[in-house]
């Protein structure tokens, strides 16, 4: 959300960076909300001149009663109660006009910053550079529920069973390379600094609100039944909404959290729920990086967050390659975002397994968190990063380490958290 301020000073700057995300028809807005941040203006500026002459007047009160003049005083009393009644209607006119306000204004897109390409959707989306080199083996690589399911590994049809479409059980080794890349994950971020943290997997709607734009919400969020919870579709958000109308100190920042958590999504929209695999998912587990940090050094932090995500696919001999992604492509609170893309030699082309965002202060003005500085309070950036999304980023391990008999090499950096095992064979 933007700072009214801002828009007020700058509408032109607004309606341009609305035209560059192709949302025109959100162009209305500026004006509109300019015209209501003027009349809510109209009327504080009114309740301070009325309580101003409220208390002068009731200091007069005293004054004339002490003089015995008993009727003027009376007189001045109904001046207050006249007053006190104006001041009823002002402020439930203030009161709902600053609501209209901030509903128009969260629709309103962030600024994008200047280096982000201007394209329409994710077909627009620029590479920037390959790390590692793509490799198609010489032979024909199955389907990934294919050799999952070579190696016992994957049972979907027992989950269509007892969950529906979009869910499976991992068996065995599959299982347990599963959770190896999430613990290899959690220690790889512990070892850059970052804390680890499990945070609670449902948050409230106004935590919801603060941390996504409501298309967002109704596409990916499943609501509790009867309750004001959410489950919660990354742990981005339940880590952001931890500092929720809190002050933090200066000195303390920046603030670098690596969270795991289940994530549950809806996947509504054009891309669906996969079937047959393990791409699209309802439910996955992932390791997340979080910061909140000085606005001026938010860009050297997403710099190094995507580049974390690039050293530990490599660090499991997948390829990888970093998408930038078009204004189009943006959610509305993001400023600049990339995604990293995994090399999957079956389909010989790159995947998403990450994306890396850096939103500004959207998230902290929405949700009041703000640092303490020598110069006063000011909003916190805040930055987000997958380290490991899985299964889908198990999919880019297998698929860049399966042997044409159906065996899985498993990657030294993983050899640990499997108990010392180098190969997933087949029963």
């Amino acid at each position: 959300m933007l700072d009214i301020k801002f828009v007020r000073e700058n509408p032109e700057k607004v309606k341009e960076n609305i035209k560059k995300k192709f949302q025109d028809e959100k162009l209305p807005l500026v004006d509109e909300v300019i015209e209501l941040d003027k009349k809510i203006r109209e009327y504080k500026a009114e309740g301070d001149s009325l309580r101003q002459e409220r208390n002068t007047t009731s200091d007069a009160i005293g004054a004339l009663f002490r003089e015995k003049k008993t009727e003027e005083a009376e007189e001045k009393k109904k001046r207050v109660n006249e007053i006190n009644s104006k001041l009823i209607d002002i402020e439930r006119e203030e009161n709902d006009l600053a609501e209209k306000l901030k509903e128009k204004m969260m629709v309103i897109p962030q600024i994008i910053d200047d280096s982000v390409p201007i394209g329409k959707d994710d077909t627009e989306n620029v590479e920037i550079e390959k790390f590692g080199e793509p490799v198609v083996p010489n032979f024909e690589i199955p389907y990934h529920s294919d050799i999952c399911e070579a190696l016992n590994g994957l049972d979907k049809d027992s989950a269509g069973r007892t969950s529906g479409n979009g869910f499976y059980y991992l068996i065995g080794d599959i299982a347990r390379l599963h959770s190896a890349m999430l613990s290899y994950a959690r220690d790889f971020m512990i070892d850059k600094g970052f804390t680890y943290c499990v945070p609670p997997f449902m948050i409230r709607s106004d935590v919801v609100n603060g941390v996504m734009s409501f298309s967002e919400m109704e596409n990916m969020m499943y609501k509790i039944e009867n309750e004001d919870l959410y489950l919660i579709g990354t742990s981005e958000h339940s880590m952001i909404g931890k500092f929720k109308g809190q002050i933090v100190k200066e000195e303390e920042l920046p603030i670098t959290l690596t969270s795991y958590s289940p994530c549950f999504r809806k996947e509504v929209g054009a891309h669906g729920i996969e079937e047959r695999g393990l791409y699209r998912v309802h439910q996955f587990e992932k390791q997340e990086m979080v910061v909140l940090c000085k606005p001026e050094e938010a860009m050297d932090w997403y710099n190094k967050m995507w580049s974390y995500t690039v050293e530990f696919f490599r660090s499991l001999d997948v390829p990888v390659r970093t998408l930038e992604c078009c204004s189009g492509d943006l959610a509305d609170l993001k400023v600049k975002s990339c995604d990293v893309e995994a090399w999957s030699p079956r389909q010989q082309k790159y995947f998403e397994v990450g994306s890396c965002s850096t939103l500004g202060d959207a998230q902290a003005r929405r949700l009041g968190i703000r640092a303490k500085g020598e110069n006063g309070n000011y909003l916190l950036s805040t930055l987000n990063n997958t380290v490991i999304a899985s299964p889908r980023g198990m999919i880019a391990v297998i698929e860049n380490n399966v042997n044409e008999d159906g065996t899985i090499n498993i990657p030294k950096a993983l050899q640990p958290y499997m108990g010392g095992k180098e190969k997933i064979e087949l029963k």
